[in-house]
């Protein structure tokens, strides 16, 4: 348990890092969903996000492209997380479930940092107990390395304990991202807000489209 409460912070310390170097508090004059953002990245939006090659949970190959062809909350995670990509993943689908009813749709999806372990049936069983809609991510460790810094994300693989070569943990910056067809990264979510405010703010930028 001490293992696992100190390699949790050092991710969330890793994270904080990563959200001083790409994240600011100015905003743009021209800006149409300034009014909905807590934040802006510095260089603009335009430095996160990206194209991307990934796996999905049939063994497809898939581009951004192909999947991100609706708003979307994008979340990089593991499937072995012990602790806090659970309670991450099913915050972002609750909030999906409350857009839902409210009449919007929002694609959740699930992009895993450790693709080692995370082949596409595992990430099946992953994005299958958490959401219906929910899609989940793998690829080679090239596609999910450059997808990683599209996004501008941390993940890094653990020395796993003595004897237990299949029991690693993962580092790893815990931001959710939300991509708008036309415009692709518009904003990222921190983990201390609930299904609730989370959906008010994906809202606000949903009714701020052109």
């Amino acid at each position: 348990m001490n293992r696992i409460i100190t390699i949790s912070a050092v991710a969330a310390i890793a994270a904080g890092l990563l959200g001083v170097y790409v994240f600011t508090t100015s905003s743009s004059g021209d800006d149409r969903y300034a009014h909905c953002r807590n934040g802006s990245v510095a260089g603009g939006a335009s430095q996160i996000g990206g194209p991307f090659t990934l796996v999905d949970e049939t063994g497809k190959t898939v581009t951004d492209k192909d999947v991100l062809d609706q708003p979307a909350l994008i979340y990089f995670g593991y499937t072995f997380c012990p602790d806090v990509c659970p309670l991450d993943v099913a915050r972002n689908a609750a909030a999906v479930d409350v857009l839902e009813e409210r009449g919007e749709i929002v694609k959740p999806v699930f992009i895993s940092v450790d693709p080692a372990r995370d082949t596409p049936e595992v990430v099946d069983d992953f994005t299958a107990n958490m959401h219906p809609r929910m899609l989940g991510l793998t690829g080679s460790e090239e596609q999910v390395r450059s997808a990683s810094r599209a996004y501008r994300t941390f993940y890094q693989a653990q020395e796993p304990p003595d004897g237990d070569e299949e029991f690693y943990l993962v580092d790893h910056s815990t931001f959710t991202y939300l991509t708008l067809p036309g415009d692709g990264f518009v904003e990222f979510f921190r983990r201390d807000i609930g299904p609730e405010q989370l959906a008010d703010r994906v809202g606000c930028f949903l009714d701020a489209r052109p």
